[in-house]
């Protein structure tokens, strides 16, 4: 431990070095050729994204929450949260963008 009380290892990176200097890791080059190629597969006329979206309304409208939640956070976004920890008492806002 140096003087600070901080062990030498998690010292800060010093001015101007990256902590990661090869970048973020390149994705797969035609991960998203791919990945349009397969949900824009047609079968009865119905795309495989039509085909999973409807499973996914099936789901939720037979009262599976998780389904509906990922199809509401798809359409619509996830709601902003706003935890106010300044009390003893931890209060939670939901956001509403109407007002």
């Amino acid at each position: 431990m140096n003087k600070g009380g901080v062990p030498e290892n998690l010292k800060p990176f010093p001015k101007g070095k990256s902590g990661n200097p090869n970048g973020r890791p390149k994705k797969i080059p035609e991960l998203d050729k791919l990945l349009a190629d397969v949900l824009g597969d047609e079968k009865d006329g119905i795309t495989a994204a039509q085909a999973i979206l409807m499973a996914l309304r099936k789901k939720a409208a037979s009262g599976d929450v998780r389904a509906a939640e990922v199809l509401l956070e798809r359409a619509y976004g996830k709601p902003n949260v706003y935890v106010d920890m300044t009390q003893r008492i931890i209060t939670v806002e939901v956001a509403n963008d109407d007002e």
